[in-house]
């Protein structure tokens, strides 16, 4: 039985991965990953869970065109130590995340920023109510929100503390940690998270990065990538491969959500057979 599992890989990745395997090892140049967060947002189907996945824009740099969930890299300022922060400590997310506090920071605060500012679900409430999460971002307010955090007139934390409002962090889950193969110009070292949809809160398509935006079941992204209607990668494959297996119901959602699971770092490596380019992950 093998110890490692075969992914086909897109044409534009393959051309790529190609490249850098016929180039002499001596010569390959490696870049630097860019420490990064994603978000799965989940909320109960009849059959399971759906989860809020976006078709990447055809014009970004990476991934153009490919299924994926909302998320982006760490902004200098996702390090603010003064941001309203309740749940898990920095501390304690460090552990967690395999890394030290001020990482830990930086990635739990990119994943809440990234995931208002994609498609406006903002996952923060009063500091004086427990366990309490805003449910009405409907007024026209909150698109000036989400500007100055992408015009990067205003942070995350800024935001947040003008607003009154404190991060809920204890509403993320880690599910998976990726980092983007050396044979990629691109490079993201990613932690996934998930996150149950707050009530009453939409999520949108008010992003310029993508073209689409969907509650979907995972089976059915996953039935679109097998018949080549959609484009996917290894990570997002996998994790809606684990998704699929949630059973249906409130209940079982919380369970997922709360337990804590055994998190590792995935580097893919790419190897040419079969007439073909693929991405090849320990199992």
């Amino acid at each position: 039985m093998s110890d490692y599992r075969d992914f086909p890989m897109p044409a534009l990745v393959a051309e790529q991965s190609r490249a850098w395997l016929d180039t002499p090892e001596a010569e390959r140049t490696e870049s630097t990953p860019k420490p990064s967060s994603t978000v799965m947002l989940l909320r109960e189907a009849a059959d399971g869970v759906e989860v809020f996945v976006i078709r990447r824009a055809s014009t970004m740099p990476f991934a153009p065109g490919m299924v994926a969930f909302p998320g982006g890299g760490v902004d200098p300022r996702d390090a603010d130590p003064d941001l309203p922060w309740s749940g898990p400590s920095p501390q304690e997310w460090a552990a967690r995340l395999d890394t030290d506090e001020d990482r830990a920071r930086e990635l739990v605060i990119a994943a809440a920023r990234e995931v208002f500012e994609e498609c406006g679900v903002l996952l923060a409430g009063d500091p004086e109510t427990s366990g309490h999460v805003i449910t009405d971002l409907t007024d026209p307010s909150w698109e000036a929100e989400r500007s100055g955090l992408l015009d990067r007139s205003q942070s995350f934390a800024e935001m947040l503390t003008r607003l009154g409002l404190v991060l809920r962090t204890e509403l993320l889950a880690l599910r998976g940690h990726w980092t983007t193969p050396v044979c990629e110009p691109r490079r993201y070292d990613t932690r996934f998270f998930a996150a149950r949809m707050p009530s009453g809160q939409v999520a949108d398509a008010m992003t310029s990065e993508s073209e689409r935006v969907a509650w979907a079941r995972p089976t059915e992204v996953l039935a679109a990538f097998a018949q080549g209607r959609e484009v996917l990668l290894p990570p997002t494959e996998v994790m809606l491969e684990e998704l699929a297996e949630i059973a249906p119901g409130a209940e079982a959602l919380d369970a997922w959500l709360s337990e804590p699971v055994p998190v590792t770092r995935v580097l893919p490596w790419p190897v040419e057979h079969s007439g073909a380019v693929w991405m090849r992950m320990p199992v």
